[in-house]
């Protein structure tokens, strides 16, 4: 009679077991298999296609809060500007655009920002490679900088720029540097948005916990004040703007989530 009960728990420990190693398998062959296809031309423009495709559906399907910003209003005497939001957020952010506006953004140089960038192309943006972040608290990390001096020269000519604020793979909804920088040495506005879905699939054990939206919810457009930062700031009126945005951008998001929220 006790013997029941331990075997089954033996088969059930044997086929946990059993899952765990399919599961390592399937890991281990995705690992090996996912620099050949990402490297592959064809493979990578089919995936653009697709997510793009995704988020187009996506945005028709959701409709928006009627208390939603208008990213129309953008456009104004604040351009050109730079629109930015938080890590996580970032996948339906070139559905933020103005029409009329011509955005160029800055993504990292890593092969899923590649691809992000890829998909931000082909929905109308003008993108450039490189990093919100500097190598130390005096000089910026090479390819950031190159990147910074593009968008300054983009804003100076008349575009728009968009930077994602957190530091890739840094501290999620902290604002970094390199923005506030490009404030600075633009001489234009920083304007913090949260882009909120109602329906997401929430990657947890992503570094930013990026949530995926989903099709057939709501969304939200919460815009909050506009960051000027002062062409002779010094590095403690940086840090002062660095967080205040890094509030902005939190408030703005809380905003948009309690907003959804309150309309179930």
């Amino acid at each position: 009679m006790s013997s029941g009960p331990y075997r089954m728990h033996s088969e059930n420990s044997s086929g946990q077991a059993t899952g765990r190693k399919k599961q390592g398998f399937a890991k281990r062959l995705w690992r090996r298999i996912r620099g050949p296809l990402a490297q592959s031309a064809v493979v990578r423009s089919v995936l653009v296609s697709l997510i793009t495709a995704y988020f187009k559906f996506v945005y028709l399907t959701n409709s928006r809060l009627k208390e939603s910003a208008d990213p129309q209003a953008l456009v104004g005497k604040d351009d050109p500007f730079i629109v930015t939001f938080w890590h996580g957020q970032h996948l339906m952010g070139p559905f933020i655009c103005p029409r009329g506006i011509e955005l160029v953004a800055m993504f990292s140089r890593s092969a899923d920002a590649e691809l992000n960038a890829r998909v931000a192309e082909k929905l109308g943006l003008v993108t450039v490679r490189g990093s919100g972040g500097r190598g130390s608290r005096s000089k910026p990390e090479k390819g950031g900088a190159r990147a910074l001096l593009t968008l300054k020269n983009a804003l100076k000519k008349g575009q728009s720029a968009s930077m994602i604020a957190d530091i890739a793979h840094g501290k999620a909804r902290e604002a970094g540097e390199g923005i506030i920088l490009l404030a600075k040495l633009s001489g234009r506005p920083i304007i913090p948005v949260a882009y909120a879905f109602s329906r997401n699939h929430v990657l947890e054990k992503s570094w930013d916990k990026t949530a995926i939206p989903l099709p057939f919810g709501r969304s939200i457009i919460v815009r909050g004040d506009n960051v000027w930062v002062d062409a002779d700031a010094d590095e403690t009126q940086l840090e002062e703007k660095r967080m205040e945005l890094t509030r902005q951008l939190n408030d703005a998001t809380a905003k948009a989530y309690a907003a959804l929220e309150k309309a179930k």
